[in-house]
């Protein structure tokens, strides 16, 4: 894993397949995405180097309910009493009640589709409590809403610092930020997309690809323009 500082508040953790985010706010940390299975151990070495101890973390928030983005909730219950939160039309999914609905695939996704399938289902985790747009988080993220990738795909908005978490709504790619792939509903996500273009956001973080930190906002509305 490594661990790069985005911001003095934010810092990206990444994986060998997928990435997730620690966010401080004034009450400790608040992971947003929990990466692949098996990285529970470095998350909370993460967790204990920029919070000085496991108990700093008092959120975890998924984005939505595939494996590469929820593989690890199982194991970081296991040292951490931070509540699992996910949409309420994502929970039963990430809990393994469900399987996560299959995307409508362009044909040029088949072949990558292919290749990263496997990671797409993680082992199944209970979540404490659902959320639904508009809801405020202990520390201050807004959810909203943002289907098309999945039914219950979610962004996290900070207003006060201008930070947006995409999850799989959006991606970067080769210094682009393009729309995200494997989706349920392309034209959902489009519009998701537009929604989000209409904040005013400086700091743009992907559950895949390299943060923008400068004039995201700007990057939005040229995709949707």
């Amino acid at each position: 894993m490594d661990l790069i500082a985005v911001t003095p508040r934010l810092h990206l953790l990444r994986f060998d397949v997928g990435q997730c985010y620690l966010w401080r706010d004034d009450h400790g940390l608040t992971l947003v995405d929990s990466g692949p299975r098996g990285s529970g151990d470095e998350i909370a070495d993460a967790v204990e180097r920029i919070g000085g101890s496991r108990a700093a973390l008092h959120t975890v928030v998924v984005t939505h309910g595939h494996g590469d983005h929820t593989g690890s909730l199982a194991e970081i219950r296991r040292w951490s009493d931070a509540p699992v939160l996910a949409h309420e039309l994502e929970a039963d999914c990430v809990g393994g009640d469900r399987a996560p609905s299959p995307p409508v695939l362009e044909e040029w996704e088949r072949p990558l589709y292919a290749r990263v399938e496997e990671h797409l289902a993680g082992p199944p985790a209970p979540v404490d409590a659902t959320v639904a747009h508009g809801d405020v988080l202990y520390g201050g993220l807004r959810v909203l809403h943002v289907p098309g990738h999945t039914e219950g795909s979610i962004a996290l908005y900070e207003p006060d610092h201008r930070v947006l978490f995409t999850g799989d709504t959006l991606a970067e790619h080769d210094g682009a930020v393009i729309p995200g792939v494997f989706n349920r509903d392309r034209t959902e996500l489009m519009r998701s997309i537009r929604a989000l273009s209409e904040l005013d956001v400086e700091t743009l973080c992907f559950g895949h690809g390299d943060p923008v930190v400068r004039a995201a906002g700007a990057a939005l509305r040229r995709l949707v323009a």
